[in-house]
């Protein structure tokens, strides 16, 4: 082979490519690209189909394979996105929203460059894993739910908060789900192809600046042919109204219909915050009630708070820091609602609960460590944690919340509850066990026959128990 033949060959290899000395192929980016001398041949391999679900060849969307190149090492590795434009251009989609979905899915921060094409998602992630999330982003975001055709746009009514998906295919016109995180990305990044209230409102914007260019805002009359007539119907368009109610009803309605528009804009911009930042913003909420002196019958907006800045599990430690002292025991009654809440069948609220007071012990030492036993025992009462939880945090001693010498001292004062705790579950079992001996023996009949060398044996089938009466129901 040629060196000439070697050096393409070798670049396109380093750019992705895949070799094959037979009769292999490579490909990048889904180009065409073909060189051979006597028996290789370098050929790219076949760009995928946008539903790949879809397995025919000859499928008429195609996008390019995504190419994913780690740089950096330690705290700063990051993966860039080679091809994302293309992958975009592809998908009819901005290449900042299959970006911004993979931080979503993966937890990670997203970088976006678009003057140089640089879309970086953080950590260490492979191409094909990649590959693989985009095809969820696809299905959501892309795909028309009716016909599964990807020639769909997205229409952004930031007035309402709403994104709407419509098909050039089967005329298909419908909403979509907003409670994915990209949505909220989405709602303050419209695509550029806007249309529905937020094209209008810019329209209506460039009108107003044409026509204090032609001096119509001072008075001057303008040219007739340049005035842009309303449109015929416009419901959408509620600013345009001449008219307006001025009754006390109509301000109030007006004003609740504000500050709703308020709320939608401050969940899009919280959910958007770090997990810190989100964690400070519940914590100050919790002591704002604790403050006004509604925190005992706050129960359910103190969850739903939570749930809305999406940490209802870290619920427990932060109720804990707030509404816990050393008197934890009569205030663990007084609170148990609350606390219920979060750690109903949610053992990683749970854990959170152990940390929290692992955390109070440190602040309290004096009064709390002799009674860690006592205070476990009430949690348990109290069915804010459950045995499994407390037994697989009794056997390892962590320092996430404390010293390694205060955790060992707290899990040495436990040791008398863990191991009544892994007694009882024992006995339980036993006993358990004894019962159901008992209930085969009572179905055992030994029948004595005077013609009989032997004993027999009989299974006798129990008789049908008087169903319990119900006395409320009565």
């Amino acid at each position: 082979m040629s060196l000439f033949y070697e050096n393409e060959l070798l670049r396109w290899y380093l750019c992705g490519g895949n070799l094959d000395y037979k009769r292999g192929a490579c490909s990048l980016s889904g180009e065409n690209f073909f060189m051979s001398e006597t028996e290789y041949t370098y050929s790219p391999k076949m760009s995928v189909n946008v539903n790949r679900s879809v397995l025919d060849q000859f499928y008429r969307y195609k996008m390019p394979r995504l190419i994913a190149k780690v740089e950096g090492k330690g705290n700063g590795i990051k993966t860039v996105i080679v091809n994302m434009v293309d992958v975009a251009k592809a998908l009819n989609r901005p290449p900042t929203y299959p970006t911004k979905f993979f931080g979503c899915e993966l937890g990670a921060q997203t970088q976006f460059d678009v003057k140089n094409d640089r879309f970086i998602v953080n950590g260490s992630h492979e191409a094909n894993k990649l590959q693989d999330m985009l095809d969820g982003f696809i299905r959501k975001f892309v795909l028309c739910p009716e016909c599964d055709n990807p020639e769909t746009d997205l229409h952004i009514n930031t007035k309402k908060q709403t994104i709407g998906n419509s098909c050039k295919a089967c005329g298909y016109r419908g909403m979509l789900d907003t409670r994915h995180k990209l949505c909220t990305f989405i709602l303050k990044n419209p695509p550029e192809n806007e249309s529905g209230t937020a094209k209008k409102e810019k329209d209506k914007k460039n009108r107003k600046g044409k026509d204090k260019e032609n001096g119509s805002g001072s008075g001057e009359a303008g040219n007739p042919n340049d005035i842009d007539a309303p449109d015929a119907v416009d419901r959408d368009d509620d600013d345009e109204d001449w008219g307006e109610e001025t009754t006390e009803e109509a301000q109030r309605r007006r004003m609740e219909e504000i500050s709703d528009h308020a709320k939608n804009l401050t969940l899009s911009e919280d959910l958007e915050k770090t997990l810190e930042e989100r964690v400070n913003l519940f914590y100050n909420f919790v002591k704002q009630k604790k403050e006004e002196g509604s925190i005992d019958t706050a129960d359910k907006e103190i969850l739903a708070e939570a749930e809305r800045l999406d940490v209802s599990a870290m619920g427990p430690l932060i109720l804990s820091e707030l509404l816990f002292d050393e008197n934890i025991r009569d205030q663990m009654k007084k609170y148990k609602r609350h606390f219920l809440r979060f750690c109903h069948n949610n053992k990683k609220a749970q854990k959170y609960l152990l940390g929290g007071f692992e955390c109070l012990v440190k602040i309290h030492q004096t009064q709390l460590l002799p009674r860690v036993p006592l205070v476990l025992k009430d949690m348990y009462d109290a069915d804010l944690l459950d045995e499994d939880v407390i037994l697989a945090w009794a056997e390892k001693v962590s320092k996430k919340y404390v010293s390694k010498e205060l955790a060992k001292e707290i899990h040495a004062k436990a040791a008398p509850f863990i191991k009544w705790l892994k007694e009882a579950e024992e006995e339980s079992e036993g006993s358990e066990e004894e019962e159901e001996e008992e209930e085969e023996d009572e179905h055992v009949e030994v029948v004595y026959l005077s013609s009989a060398t032997q004993l027999k044996v009989e299974t006798v089938k129990p008789a049908k128990e008087e169903e319990d009466i119900d006395i409320d129901a009565i």
